[in-house]
């Protein structure tokens, strides 16, 4: 992958995953990656079409709306089964808003994608205590675990 992952232990034993990459439309795909192969490690391949095509809308609208020279995706397992995601842009103000598209147009509706296929989603503004001015979109997916 292009940048560094940094894994962090989590209280649920499973580690948590954080890549800074370049804000440019080839991230996308190794964001995707990252998202299957930790999911694979998790045993948690359920869910891991739907959390790639989420990663991958929140990282098409950084590229797309963001400014600053790169995102920085987030994986980690908050519980055994949630999966939460996150991309994190310099963009504190350009805030996700879900739309209905018109008739016949080319975008929007990659958020509705996103609310049809995550347990739940949203975004925090970042401040100067993360030192990343900006904020994170994140979603939360419900895995089936075996038992």
């Amino acid at each position: 992958m292009g940048g560094m992952t940094v894994v962090r232990p989590r209280h649920t034993g499973h580690p948590g995953y954080n890549l800074t990459l370049p804000r440019e439309p080839r991230t996308a795909a190794e964001a995707r990656r990252l998202v299957r192969v930790s999911l694979s490690a998790w045993g948690l391949d359920d869910v891991a079409g739907p959390a790639e095509l989420v990663t991958s809308e929140f990282v098409a609208n950084a590229v797309r709306h963001a400014r600053g020279p790169m995102v920085r995706v987030i994986i980690e397992r908050p519980a055994e089964d949630r999966v939460y995601l996150g991309v994190v842009d310099r963009a504190p103000n350009d805030l996700p808003q879900q739309q209905v598209p018109g008739p016949g147009a080319a975008e929007g509706r990659g958020l509705m994608m996103v609310d049809a296929l995550t347990d739940q989603w949203g975004y925090d503004r970042l401040g100067p205590v993360t030192r990343f001015w900006g904020k994170r979109v994140w979603a939360v997916l419900v895995a089936k675990v075996d038992t």
